[in-house]
């Protein structure tokens, strides 16, 4: 639809039009304000009805609410960190009262007036001059409902945070969440690191990469799965704890859970192995709870959900067989775990080994299950490829995944440092990989390099901050906690 189409964006392009005519630019330079809503709340709290102050402010923000009651017209705008009202009459602003209740909602404004409240006790400023910041061509959604389309908020986050307060309390719920994350990290004496995002070769987990093309170079290159490998090169280095904060992409199914484009901590730590780096995702946890809620002890979707260290560690392979109700062993025929596996409604692919077999019987039975939170350990080399054999279970590595909430959260291992081991796993991989397995990893020659070099003792850590957001915003939905998240094209309108 184009501007001129709609008879609401035309009445207000010819609002634009009158401006300029009369002189003035809807759409100025800058507007500089002095004091925030928040600020203004905690400055004159207690001020009686009816008062003044003597205070002159500047304030700005977009109109949310008008009140024309003829010779006063109320108006309320919101900034960043509240509302404000202005209070509008002929003895502050004269021959100009009729320009302040021409505004439409959605219009960015600039005030500047005293400070004072109205007989009825409510904070304002009374407006002495106003400038018009941006003329919105467009109305806000209807004010008494919101935004209810879920497409439409996820499409246009824009109107999704200029109506609904829950959308900016999710944004600066995950502002905490991160800010917390980190100061947890940089607090242990670990080093904040950048790794690329664009990769010669994909690597660090078992996902199928977007692939592009560097044109100078003459080369495929991959958007990073994960940094894994270039942060485990830092230690080799010498850099004994980094982290990093960023993005992964991965080429896969949208879901509730999962979004191509999705943000991680992962970090390594020199001399450390699985137990500790499990004691260190504790640790993050309920920080990022205190941190947002004030306290470890939360609720999800209704139920409660204590954060509180330490969580239960649950074995990977104990857990499927409580489950199905018979031990399990990755020595068991292979036609037995087949048999179990299509029991638990498991459909097999013939290429599967009896590790990632047990894997998808616990995905598909025991997963959903689990509220936690809770560590489920020690999983199979099969579907580990970059962890550390386990010192005394054969056929499993020093691996945990995080559950909590019903979501999963967190995967961390002590790393695989042997590089012979390491090249032993890359080859299996790059044979299932040439069978078909889109997901399988490929030889990463200059990661063995690294390795050969040596890798120290290291435990490793991947922190999904969306899932974790999640659980602190009390949602389902990864849309609701990513500002943009990627959708499916919308329909022609």
């Amino acid at each position: 639809m184009t501007l001129g189409n709609d008879p609401l964006v035309a009445a207000r392009l010819a609002k634009v039009d009158a401006l300029r005519a009369a002189g003035i630019e809807p759409y100025p330079v800058g507007f500089v304000p002095d004091v925030t809503a928040a600020e203004l709340a905690a400055d004159h709290e207690g001020l009686g009805p009816g008062e003044g102050t003597g205070r002159s402010v500047a304030v700005a923000g977009r109109l949310v609410r008008m009140r024309d009651i003829g010779k006063l017209v109320f108006g309320v705008v919101r900034d960043g960190t509240g509302t404000i009202q202005l209070f509008g009459d002929a003895a502050g602003l004269g021959d100009r009262l009729d320009a302040f209740r021409e505004l439409d909602l959605g219009d960015w404004v600039g005030a500047v007036g005293e400070v004072i409240t109205t007989r009825r006790g409510e904070l304002s400023v009374h407006v002495a001059d106003f400038t018009m910041l941006a003329k919105a061509l467009r109305p806000l959604p209807e004010k008494w409902h919101g935004l209810q389309d879920l497409e439409t908020r996820y499409r246009r986050r824009y109107l999704d945070l200029a109506v609904n307060a829950e959308a900016r309390e999710i944004a600066e719920r995950r502002t905490a969440t991160v800010a917390s994350l980190r100061e947890t990290m940089i607090r242990r004496g670990f080093v904040e690191v950048e790794t690329p995002m664009l990769q010669s070769q994909a690597g660090g987990a078992l996902a199928r990469p977007f692939v592009t093309h560097h044109e100078a170079l003459g080369i495929e290159m991959y958007l990073r799965i994960a940094p894994e490998l270039y942060l485990k090169r830092l230690v080799v280095g010498g850099l004994p704890r980094v982290f990093e904060i960023n993005r992964n992409f991965r080429n896969e199914g949208l879901s509730t859970t999962h979004n191509p484009e999705f943000t991680m901590l992962e970090s390594y730590e020199a001399y450390a192995d699985y137990h500790a780096v499990m004691e260190l995702t504790e640790e993050l946890m309920a920080a990022a709870a205190v941190a947002v809620h004030g306290t470890a002890e939360i609720e999800y979707q209704g139920r409660p959900l204590d954060l509180t260290p330490p969580y239960p560690r649950l074995g990977l392979l104990d857990s499927v067989g409580e489950a199905i109700g018979r031990p399990v062993s990755l020595d068991m025929p292979h036609s037995e775990l087949a048999s179990l596996a299509a029991a638990a409604g498991v459909e097999l692919d013939g290429a599967w080994g009896p590790g990632k077999i047990v894997t998808e019987i616990f995905e598909k039975r025991v997963e959903p299950e689990l509220w936690g939170p809770a560590f489920v350990v020690d999983y199979p080399e099969e579907v580990s490829p970059l962890a550390r054999s386990h010192r005394s279970r054969p056929g499993l590595t020093e691996r945990f995944e995080l559950f909590a909430g019903g979501l999963e959260v967190a995967n961390g291992y002590s790393e695989l440092n042997d590089p012979v081991e390491q090249r032993r796993r890359f080859e299996a991989q790059a044979r299932a990989r040439a069978e078909g397995d889109e997901e399988a990893m490929t030889i990463d020659e200059d990661y063995l390099l690294a390795l050969e070099h040596g890798l120290p003792p290291t435990g490793g850590l991947g922190v999904g901050v969306d899932r974790l957001v999640m659980l602190l915003c009390d949602v389902t939905s990864i849309r609701e906690v990513i500002l943009f998240p990627h959708l499916r094209p919308a329909p022609p309108a």
